[in-house]
C-alpha cells in the first residue's frame, strides 16, 4: 500500500494477507501466514535491524543522536519498529526477551524515563501499553494514566503538558487504541472501560471527521488515507478502530460513524 504522507514502508504481502484472513476467521491460514512474517519480506528485514540491546536504531522514540535538524522523522527507532511488527501480526514469541532487554536498556528521550513506564505523551503511552501487552511487559500501571489525564470533553491531547484543556482527534484515537488493546488482553477495569467509552463518544459526536461547532470537516487531511498510520488521524483509521471495537464489544458499528450529529447552533 503506497503511503501518501511521504513514508516509504509498504505493507508486506505476508502481513497484508494475515490481516485479511484473520478477519474472516480462518485460523489455519493466518497462523501459517503469521509464522512467515519473521522470515520473509519486510518483516524479516525489520526484525534484522534490532540491536543487541533490544532497541532499534539505538533509541526509544528517535534514533540515537537524532536532533531534528536532520529533517523529517525517520520512523526507525524502537517504538515505531514495535508498532509496525505488531500491526503486521508478528507472533510475540519471535521477540522473546525483548521486553526484558528494553526494561534494562531503553530510556525515553523525555527525562530518561524507563521504557515500559511510559512518559507524558498520550500517543506514546498508548503505543507503549499496546506493545507491552503484546510482548508481556508489566505495563498495568500505565492504564490509570489515561483516566487521570482525560480532558473535560472526554478525549485526550498530547499538548496537555503545555496547558491544553481541549482534546485532539489524533491523541484521542491513539489513546483509544491502547485502551482497547488493554481490554482485549485483560478485560479491562471499570475505570479503563469508562475512559474508553468517553473517548469514543468524543469522536462519534463529531462523526469521526467534523467539527462539533460548525459541522465542517476538521481539516483537509481528514480524508487523506495512508499506511503506516504512525500518529496520524484520518477517517478511515478511525473507522477501522470502531470496527475492531465493535468486534470486541459484540455490537454493531455505531450509526454516528456515518451520521454525524448536527452542529451546535451559534448563539
Amino acid at each position: 500500500m503506497a503511503c501518501s504522507r511521504g513514508c516509504s514502508t509498504p505493507t508486506p504481502p505476508c502481513a497484508g494477507r494475515w490481516n485479511a484472513t484473520s478477519r474472516t476467521n480462518r485460523p489455519r491460514v493466518w497462523e501459517a501466514t503469521r509464522a512467515r512474517i519473521a522470515t520473509e519480506g519486510f518483516g524479516a528485514r525489520l526484525l534484522a535491524h534490532q540491536d543487541p540491546d533490544g532497541q532499534w536504531a539505538g533509541g526509544a522514540f528517535f534514533p540515537a543522536g537524532f536532533t531534528g535538524a536532520e529533517g523529517e522523522h525517520p520512523w526507525t527507532a524502537t517504538t515505531w519498529s514495535l508498532n509496525t511488527l505488531r500491526e503486521w501480526g508478528m507472533d510475540a514469541e519471535t521477540l522473546r526477551g525483548t521486553a526484558e532487554l528494553l526494561a534494562e536498556n531503553s530510556r525515553w528521550e523525555y527525562d530518561r524515563l524507563p521504557y515500559w513506564g511510559g512518559e507524558v505523551d498520550c500517543c506514546i503511552n498508548a503505543w507503549t501499553l499496546a506493545n507491552g501487552l503484546w510482548l508481556g511487559a508489566d505495563v498495568a500501571p500505565l492504564v490509570s494514566w489515561f483516566s487521570e489525564h482525560q480532558q473535560p470533553d472526554g478525549g485526550w491531547n498530547c499538548e496537555w503538558v503545555s496547558g491544553s484543556q481541549r482534546s485532539s482527534v489524533q491523541s484521542t484515537l491513539n489513546s483509544l487504541k491502547g485502551l482497547l488493546a488493554f481490554e482485549t488482553a485483560t478485560g479491562g477495569t471499570p475505570a479503563s472501560r469508562a475512559a474508553r467509552r468517553s473517548g469514543e463518544e468524543y469522536l462519534l459526536e463529531r462523526g469521526l471527521f467534523r467539527r462539533l461547532s460548525t459541522g465542517s470537516e476538521i481539516a483537509p487531511w481528514i480524508t487523506v488515507f495512508a499506511y503506516p498510520f504512525r500518529w496520524f488521524y484520518d477517517v478511515l483509521n478511525a473507522a477501522d478502530y470502531f470496527r475492531e471495537a465493535s468486534l470486541h464489544d459484540g455490537t454493531a458499528p455505531h450509526s454516528a460513524e456515518v451520521t454525524p450529529k448536527p452542529p451546535i447552533p451559534k448563539r
